[in-house]
């Protein structure tokens, strides 16, 4: 038996050659030509030699600069052509130091800032200290412009940052929370017995701030008084519910900017905008901002932005002014009327609608409805501490509306009268749920296990990218002392001694999270659709669309 071929060993002639092996057949066979095989060899290089085992019968492995050595024997020309045609085709990589790489990257930035100051295109070559040695290859001199073509076609990081939402205050963060009380115009008292699972959430002391605000009305220099009012109102809890709390800070905007002045050696833009923010984290520091005051804010400072350098003073004032005034206008009080229009046609005659709490546009609906003549009976369905259904209550019965009023611990027992519930919403967020008063869910939950459907009424512009699954996460706590005391009845006040126990913690949302699967549809301003389609509303009528 013949025993088995042994390769010759690998022999390296150039250490800038590849060394890569493929199969070709035994000298010793006769039939053997390189010059005339050799477009077959560059057709199958890197191919044969990793499918095929490297030692068999009638094969073995030979180098690239051996292969060119033998045909260069026989067909010198045609070798020496073939190798010119290669080396031109991939050009070696020049190495350079760290010297050089560092001196190369300070020319192309100095490159870079050159041409964004003078505005072309083409980057302006840069000087280089002749002290280090700059040596860039050619293929890096080609690609220099490059980088900063992309760059301008896209927007530039500091721009992307402003559509980043801000991140919340995190409270239970002791060094940001200390340093937000030594920048604070509001000094507050952090509660006592705080609820571990919403220590992230800022749990104060209610009813001792309310004063100090008082005494400090003519001291605070930077918060303009129609800003400080507005924050005094948030805070005694006088202005409440979504629209009314936007259309108050939008007006008390409005003041502020027409007592505007720009300081000498400023921008308009840039310092009405950080007085803007001056307010706005103080309006803050009164209550937390709800979805529909950061969209409205979002919208006066793109709108603050977007003013001509060469506008005058007056003029910019005046058109601020015209664009807030176009914004409550078009999506607060048209945008509710359009609500009401696509909503009466769900109400037919003989219906027993359901709805909870106090909602300006759900009462809207329901007045037009009886104007328009449809017979219909009403269940409104309150809850503590608020008790904001009381005061719907006394509206639709002074109106002539057949009403009947419970609380929402009876809910299962008149949920099966119902036909249609209609709520109202604090926020709709981009995954369909619905963030509104506390409560909320549990209506929607035991509507949807009798087959009741469940409407929600919500203007375009409380629409919010956010995504949210539970009410933990974001949330706002009210008053402690609240659920602990029950107004007009002494006698049933229980817990008055047991308040400043350390064992007792009192926890009063004011919000919580719906989930779309219990919701049967959206009725907005731009008409009525399924909670699935909420980031399409969001998506084609954001920022520019959504807010002009």
């Amino acid at each position: 038996m013949e025993s088995r071929r042994v390769p010759p060993p690998r022999t390296i002639t150039d250490p800038k050659v590849r060394q890569v092996g493929f199969f070709t057949p035994t000298p010793t066979s006769g039939s053997y030509n390189p010059t005339s095989n050799l477009e077959y060899y560059d057709a199958a290089f890197g191919k044969l030699a990793s499918s095929l085992p490297t030692g068999g019968v009638g094969f073995h492995l030979t180098t690239v600069s051996t292969l060119l050595g033998d045909a260069a024997k026989d067909g010198g020309a045609t070798v020496e052509t073939r190798k010119d045609r290669s080396n031109s085709s991939k050009p070696l990589k020049e190495k350079t130091t760290k010297g050089e790489r560092r001196a190369q990257q300070e020319a192309q930035r100095a490159a870079k800032a050159a041409a964004k100051a003078e505005g072309s295109k083409t980057p302006a070559p840069a000087a280089i200290n002749p002290g280090k040695a700059t040596k860039v290859p050619s293929v890096m001199k080609d690609n220099v412009a490059a980088p900063d073509k992309r760059s301008r076609e896209r927007p530039t990081d500091k721009d992307r940052k402003k559509d980043v939402p801000h991140p919340r205050m995190q409270f239970d963060d002791k060094t940001r929370v200390e340093k937000a009380k030594k920048r604070s115009v509001v000094k507050q008292t952090e509660a006592r017995n705080r609820v571990e699972l919403f220590r992230h959430l800022p749990q104060y002391e209610h009813g001792t701030r309310f004063p100090e605000l008082e005494s400090k009305f003519f001291q605070v220099d930077p918060v303009h008084p129609a800003v400080y009012t507005v924050g005094l109102k948030y805070l005694a809890g006088d202005i409440s519910g979504g629209n009314a709390r936007c259309i108050a800070m939008l007006e008390a905007f409005q003041d502020s900017i027409k007592d505007y002045t720009t300081p000498p050696e400023k921008v308009l833009i840039r310092d009405l905008t950080a007085k803007i923010n001056s307010y706005v984290s103080f309006l803050i520091e009164c209550r937390p901002l709800s979805v529909t005051m950061g969209n409205a804010i979002r919208f006066l400072k793109t709108r603050i932005a977007k003013l001509p350098l060469t506008i005058s003073e007056s003029e910019a004032k005046t058109t601020l002014v015209s664009a807030i005034d176009n914004f409550i206008n078009d999506k607060i009080i048209l945008g509710d009327k359009v609500i009401v229009k696509h909503a009466v046609t769900k109400i037919r005659d003989g219906d027993v609608l359901l709805t909870y709490g106090s909602c300006s546009a759900i009462e809207m609906i329901l007045l037009h409805a009886h104007e328009l003549g449809k017979q219909f009976r009403v269940v409104v369905v309150d809850s503590r501490p608020k008790l904001e259904g009381q005061l719907l209550l006394r509206r639709l019965v002074s109106k002539g509306i057949n009403c009947t009023y419970t609380h929402i611990n009876a809910i299962s027992y008149v949920m099966h009268e119902a036909t249609r519930v209609f709520l109202g919403a604090s926020s709709v967020l981009s995954n369909g749920t619905v963030y509104s008063r506390v409560g909320t869910a549990c209506i929607a939950m035991v509507a949807h296990q009798f087959h009741v459907p469940v409407l929600i009424c919500c203007e375009a512009y409380k629409f919010h990218e956010r995504v949210q699954l539970d009410s933990i996460c974001s949330n706002e706590l009210g008053d402690q002392d609240t659920i602990a005391k029950v107004s007009g009845r002494k006698d049933v006040n229980y817990l008055d001694d047991c308040t400043n126990n350390d064992n007792l913690q009192l926890l009063n949302l004011i919000y919580d999270s719906t989930p779309s699967d219990y919701i049967s549809m959206i009725i907005t301003d731009y008409g009525m659709i399924p909670p699935t389609s909420v980031p399409v509303i969001v998506r084609e009528y954001s920022g520019e669309h959504l807010w002009l």
